[in-house]
């Protein structure tokens, strides 16, 4: 218990980081310069009035210099990146499994509310994401027996250390292909796009970290909760579905990370 609740501090501090990503990488900003600062008056944001969850209370959700309103995301992102490393570290242990998760579960947290807030999938979580999964995957590969047994169709017996990096690639690859060829059958059936390249690079990213199962079941549960939701939301605010841009990646963070909750009774990890 006290290695989660050390995970649940480190979550805390990595949530408060994942905010200044959230704000600046859609705009093509450093996150490292300037140091942090209120979006309203530009006011550089002093240490005390940067922990996480408690200087958002103490200050009741207004800059000190301007008093202008911050954003509830920020406790939201603290909150939910601190309680899923403490979940992960619960469950899993201090083993590189739950250090795997661990990455994966910020990525699925920010990007969530960049593409809500923004409607961008940043290559520096969805690309980078994907290539830091794939070496996670050697040394920690996720249960996946379908992706062993395509290998095994293709000649490949063995579940080695060899066979892990070609098993993550196709339960990164098979998804974000799947994806990609119906926005390709959409756009020739419509003349317009249907799905972005960002939300094709964030499916590769899930299949990579949750394995071809886990990441077929996370798509197909993103893609029914944004069309049902998208069409209620649509309905309600009379908005042209013609023009109005679904957020798609918000639907499927929220798919990957209530597949990492229920994982145990849906895949057995």
């Amino acid at each position: 218990m006290i290695e989660s609740c050390l995970a649940l501090l480190l979550g805390l501090l990595v949530g408060s980081f994942l905010n200044v990503c959230i704000y600046r990488w859609p705009r093509d900003l450093s996150v490292v310069r300037p140091r942090s600062y209120c979006p309203a008056c530009e006011a550089p944001i002093a240490w005390y009035d940067n922990v996480p969850l408690v200087s958002y209370a103490m200050l009741g959700g207004r800059c000190r210099h301007c008093r202008a309103r911050i954003s509830p995301r920020y406790p939201i992102v603290e909150l939910l990146t601190g309680a899923f490393f403490f979940l992960m570290v619960h469950r899993y242990g201090l083993t590189l499994f739950a250090g795997k998760m661990c990455v994966f579960t910020p990525m699925m947290v920010a990007l969530l509310f960049t593409d809500l807030e923004e409607r961008i999938l940043p290559d520096e979580f969805t690309v980078w994401g994907t290539v830091v999964g794939l070496v996670f995957a050697i040394f920690a590969m996720t249960p996946d027996g379908t992706a062993y047994l395509l290998l095994w169709m293709f000649g490949l017996h063995s579940n080695g250390w060899f066979t892990r990096l070609p098993a993550a690639a196709i339960a990164a690859a098979l998804p974000a292909g799947l994806l990609w060829g119906a926005g390709w059958l959409y756009q020739k059936a419509r003349h317009r796009e249907g799905v972005g390249l960002g939300d094709v690079k964030m499916v590769a990213l899930l299949g990579c970290y949750l394995g071809l199962e886990a990441g077929l079941v996370a798509l197909v549960l993103g893609s029914l909760a944004g069309s049902v939701l998208g069409y209620v939301y649509l309905k309600l605010t009379h908005k042209d579905p013609s023009t109005y841009e679904l957020p798609f990646g918000t639907f499927l963070s929220g798919a990957a990370l209530f597949v990492v909750i229920f994982s145990k009774p849906l895949f057995g990890w």
